[in-house]
């Protein structure tokens, strides 16, 4: 690895993103991943609240669309899995730079 590459590890972007639209189509910007990983947490957690949000209403009987409820759920619980998986990752390569003898 050449000795002014590490700087740049602050700034990945990813090519594209599971929370995105299908139908978005602007440039990607590179992003520091500390802000997108926050805006991952963000739509995760909007996503999980939807989802109890629609589940409440299905309960009380104010809507009778079990598609609705259904795909609110699995989109919630991807985005999660999603979250926990980079979370694991992040936790595994932070371990591994810490068991480095320097």
């Amino acid at each position: 690895m050449a000795p002014g590459k590490l700087g740049q590890i602050g700034s990945l972007a990813p090519s594209r993103s599971l929370f995105e639209t299908a139908g978005k189509s602007e440039a990607v910007s590179t992003i520091p991943f500390s802000d997108y990983f926050k805006e991952a947490l963000s739509r995760t957690s909007n996503l999980l609240l939807e989802a109890d949000q629609i589940a409440d209403d299905f309960a009380a009987g104010r809507t009778d669309n079990i598609h609705q409820v259904m795909l609110a759920a699995e989109k919630a619980n991807v985005a999660l899995q999603f979250t926990l998986q980079i979370r694991n990752k992040l936790l595994d390569a932070y371990n591994e730079i810490m068991r480095m003898q320097i």
